[in-house]
């Protein structure tokens, strides 16, 4: 065998046994987030991270805002489309996945940021099970504040309440109906229509739960001047990723990309209860007016809390999932003498 011959074989076997260089995982990643928020803000520095971190071979463009509702962000997501690789999401939005998320949503459900925290580590498991199943991985948990209720009308009670033109979010059938069933006046809008609505004398909604910083960013307080200080449930969020993007990722890369996440969802634990404190002072400044519920009224949404809960089917909350939080919430309330 010629010297050139033998210099091409060894070429070869050299080449064969070098491991092919993955292409980069390139991460078209969507939020209804605004841009300069602290969300989105996390989400920009989260994805320089996984840049860094990986030198290169994993990187993300944030589109944050702008027209898209989180059903058309979860069907960007899927395999056929697949334009959109990741997402962080409302619990309102991931429920479209999987209705395990809705657990999160049942009014008084849940009293504090700590046993919120502590539901979502007892349910994490069998969430990441269930998401599995669908094809999503799940990077880390968010949160976007607690919801209170703003309103163009001063409302004090579990009546008016019911009486009020409630917004909530296009595309939760089987929760309209639940509150239709429970005595509320509930009207299903995309969340950027609910400032228009709020300015019409005659609009459909004269009501909308939601975070104090979300009511700040949408300047809702100009038109719905009261707030009802209530805690009504915790906006939880999520960050995930398609498995056919996780999938192309080195397991090496995948520890970081995790990693990044995870500060990701430690920054704005701290940041969002800064962010709804600073929004209501603007909004208070401005003429917002925050009525406080007395013993009485308390209990009477207490009871109403109850009822509500009793109502729930399946379809809306799985058994497994509604058992397992119920039970780590009230371990959680016993271990601080509740």
């Amino acid at each position: 065998m010629s010297a050139p011959k033998r210099l091409l074989i060894a070429a070869f076997a050299i080449a064969a046994s070098v491991p092919l260089l993955a292409a980069p995982v390139r991460i078209n990643l969507a939020t209804l987030a605004p841009q300069s928020t602290t969300w989105h803000k996390a989400l920009l520095d989260m994805g320089n991270t996984w840049k860094t971190s990986t030198e290169g071979r994993v990187t993300a463009t944030v589109f944050g805002g702008g027209n898209l509702d989180e059903a058309t962000i979860i069907t960007k997501m899927r395999p056929g489309f697949e334009t959109v690789q990741a997402a962080f999401l409302t619990a309102v939005g991931l429920a479209a996945i999987d209705p395990s998320f809705n657990v999160f949503s049942i009014p008084f459900f849940l009293e504090s940021d700590a046993e919120e925290q502590a539901v979502e580590t007892r349910l994490t498991p069998m969430i990441e099970q269930k998401l599995q199943a669908k094809g999503y991985h799940l990077l880390a948990w968010g949160t976007g504040g607690w919801v209170q209720v703003f309103s163009k009308k001063p409302l004090r009670s579990l009546a008016q309440v019911k009486g009020a033109k409630l917004y909530m979010s296009k595309g939760s059938d089987d929760w309209l109906a639940w509150y239709v069933k429970n005595g509320f006046n509930p009207v299903a809008l995309l969340p950027g229509n609910i400032p228009e609505q709020l300015r019409l004398a005659t609009g459909m909604i004269d009501t909308a739960p939601m975070p104090p910083y979300v009511a700040s960013t949408l300047q809702i307080h100009k038109d719905a001047k009261y707030m009802l200080d209530l805690h009504i449930a915790p906006l939880p969020g999520a960050l995930i990723i398609a498995n056919s993007a996780w999938n192309k990722m080195s397991a090496e890369d995948q520890v970081k990309v995790s990693a990044a996440a995870k500060t990701f969802e430690t920054r704005v634990r701290a940041e969002t209860p800064t962010q709804d404190a600073e929004a209501l002072k603007v909004m208070t400044a401005a003429g917002l007016q925050v009525i406080s519920l007395d013993a009485a009224a308390k209990a009477e949404f207490r009871a109403a809390a109850n009822q509500l809960l009793s109502t729930l089917n399946e379809t809306m909350v799985p058994k497994d999932v509604l058992a397992a939080a119920t039970q780590e919430r009230d371990a959680f309330r016993k271990a601080k003498g509740k």
